[in-house]
């Protein structure tokens, strides 16, 4: 069994300090030790597969116990932090925080309460899901055209600083498939392409 103190700020402005003041003061409150420290400094934002958090989980043994000052150090959103809660209750681990006073381990408990969490995090995906959707169409019925407009470049795609080129192939006859070629693109990224220009009455 481990005991760790997990400790994220994001931006290089703040300190780590403060967190693990509180994580210590903690620990001798509660007669504990603290036997690993796991600090960093990146955005919650950031795949959990790129931070320090999602290579601990990956370590985590039965008993361990994950320590941080409040649950918004784990994640940026309920979903993410309910996946994390997830992974530790698989693995029969407890996540304790400081500033909610949250012991989530295997017991009925944390079980009724990591359910709490889910339906929470089911309705906050809804509510998501509505509100974009409610979002689309407002702007349909305005009228807007949605997706990336056609005349910007294209970082996915990369053509449209190929038009001309492209139309100047065509236009001699050149198959799509020797074009792509040329451009070291896929040919149904090219056709993908010349069925836009055509929708946006562009001259083949």
């Amino acid at each position: 069994m481990a005991i760790i103190g997990y400790i994220r700020v994001s931006s290089t402005k703040q300190t780590c300090e403060h967190q693990r003041f509180e994580i210590k003061q903690f620990a001798k409150q509660n007669n504990i030790c603290i036997d690993r420290w796991v600090m960093e400094t990146v955005s919650s934002r950031e795949p959990l597969n790129r931070r320090k958090l999602g290579a601990l989980l990956d370590t985590l043994n039965s008993g361990d116990v994950l320590i941080a000052c409040e649950i918004s150090r784990l994640g940026r959103s309920l979903l993410e932090v309910m996946r994390i809660l997830e992974t530790c209750l698989n693995k029969n681990c407890q996540v304790w925080t400081i500033k909610e006073n949250y012991r989530l381990g295997n017991d009925i408990q944390s079980k009724v309460m990591a359910f709490a969490f889910g339906l929470s995090a089911e309705i906050e995906r809804n509510l998501i899901s509505q509100r974009t959707k409610a979002s689309l169409d407002n702007l349909k019925s305005a009228g807007k055209k949605l997706g990336r407009p056609f005349s910007a470049e294209s970082k996915s795609l990369k053509l449209s600083k190929n038009k001309t080129k492209i139309l100047r192939m065509l236009n001699a006859g050149i198959s799509k498939s020797q074009i792509a070629r040329n451009l070291n693109i896929q040919r149904i990224t090219l056709r993908r392409f010349v069925v836009r220009m055509a929708q946006n009455n562009q001259a083949l």
